[in-house]
């Protein structure tokens, strides 16, 4: 059975606004990869239960949801992680991930191992936030001269989010090196570069998952 790291934010707020995991970046995939047989382990910088961006789902949670939330009730710290033990990581997005994923060196650290072993590596959305300041095992940024999409700055000043975000998610994606591919705002995006493959929105998510579950098997 191929197991996949899926790591999730653990900020909840950005500027003055409650933010988040957007749910559906981590339901649709964690769910793809579950009936397709593959083990989902949830994973964070702190651990723990994930916040959950309150505009990402209306009322009550469906109650068939419990069992694939289960791996971000109680995540594993990224510094716990044994990055021999998955066959792929994958970055849920949310706003939450402009906070914490850039430059943290313990992503940087599991980048850098599965680039290097060529491993899938996956993002969607503000997921692709945790490419920034990431180094491969020659200290080369980990983008530099791949293919990758990610939320447009069309998204984000439609979404009214520019003037919160901490920086442009297409602007540094570019300044470290990618060429950054878009489409209309709102429409279906992936883009695959090697072992990087990437979905630019939440109208991303069920076909990079599919994309990337094909990877796995």
């Amino acid at each position: 059975m191929p197991k996949i790291l899926m790591v999730a934010t653990n900020a909840d707020q950005i500027a003055d606004r409650k933010t988040g995991l957007w749910l559906s970046e981590f339901i649709e995939p964690a769910t793809e990869f579950q009936h397709a047989g593959i083990e989902v382990t949830g994973a964070s910088l702190k651990g723990g239960k994930i916040p959950i961006d309150p505009h990402s789902y209306s009322n009550e949670l469906p109650r068939v949801w419990d069992g694939v939330m289960k791996p971000i009730h109680d995540t594993i710290k990224l510094s716990e992680v044994i990055p021999e033990e998955y066959d792929g990581i994958f970055f849920c997005g949310g706003h939450g991930a402009m906070v914490d994923f850039p430059n943290a060196k313990e992503i940087s650290t599991l980048l850098a191992h599965f680039a290097h072993h060529s491993k899938p590596i996956g993002a969607v959305c503000h997921g692709a936030a945790a490419f920034i300041g990431a180094e491969d095992v020659n200290h080369n940024l980990i983008i530099k001269g791949k293919k990758v999409t990610g939320y447009s700055n069309e998204e984000e000043k439609a979404a009214g989010m520019m003037s919160a975000v901490p920086f442009s998610l297409e602007d540094e994606l570019e300044k470290a090196g990618a060429t950054y591919e878009a489409a209309a705002p709102q429409e279906e995006h992936v883009v695959e570069d090697g072992f990087f493959i990437t979905g630019q929105n939440p109208q991303s998510t069920r076909a990079i998952a599919e994309l990337y579950k094909n990877r796995l098997l």
